[in-house]
């Protein structure tokens, strides 16, 4: 079983009988005092030491829809990432794959946990960051890769996406005009295109070759 299904499973099955109160399919299942607990909230990690929230929080989802989008974006993207680990890795490729998505939850959150440290009200859950390193670690092996967005059904080059995404996450995040986390976005796609190069310098050699080639 590949890594990328794990994760999708085990998010599901975390996320689901957690869902806030309201959104559940079954009540019976209605664990709010858990979600109160495992969710990101920066000033109960910074002032209470409750680090443990820095992972929880990217197996928790607000809703079914929350839930459906990062797993559908995981789940394009992930094996693919998985297989390019592969072959730069072998048999430890999985291995770092998994490790790579696990500490993309807590570094994408760095900036909104310093940002928000004094906020009583500032929580997040989700696995977008780490989703969003996934993406972007596909970008970086395969710079041409198409990318669909909500229902335009022509796909945008990684290498075109990338940017735009960028610049969208950082201009939303400072301008909190909604409850996404943007800034997740943004370091967690950060994180997952650095990352790689750093553990394989040529890699980035790779990637300007695939770019200019087309």
């Amino acid at each position: 079983m590949s890594i990328t299904l794990i994760l999708i499973i085990t998010t599901a099955l975390i996320s689901i009988p957690l869902f806030p109160s309201g959104v559940r399919a079954i009540d019976s299942f209605r664990r709010t005092d858990l979600f109160e607990k495992f969710k990101f909230n920066a000033y109960q990690i910074v002032h209470r030491k409750e680090w443990w929230r820095m992972i929880t929080s990217g197996f928790l989802h607000a809703n079914w829809s929350h839930l459906i989008f990062n797993m559908i974006a995981l789940y394009f993207f992930g094996d693919l990432v998985e297989q390019y680990f592969g072959l730069y890795w072998g048999t430890l490729g999985k291995i770092i794959f998994f490790a790579m998505y696990i500490v993309a939850i807590p570094v994408s959150s760095i900036f909104s946990l310093i940002k928000n440290k004094d906020n009583h009200y500032y929580s997040a859950v989700g696995a977008s960051g780490a989703v969003s390193a996934v993406l972007f670690a596909s970008i970086l092996f395969d710079p041409w890769i198409g990318i669909y967005i909500f229902f335009i059904p022509i796909p945008i080059p990684g290498i075109i996406f990338g940017p735009l995404y960028l610049a969208y996450s950082h201009f939303m995040g400072r301008k909190e005009l909604d409850n996404i986390g943007h800034d997740a976005h943004f370091w967690g796609a950060v994180f997952g295109f650095i990352l790689p190069i750093l553990l394989k310098p040529v890699i980035f050699k790779i990637f300007l070759t695939r770019l200019i080639g087309g």
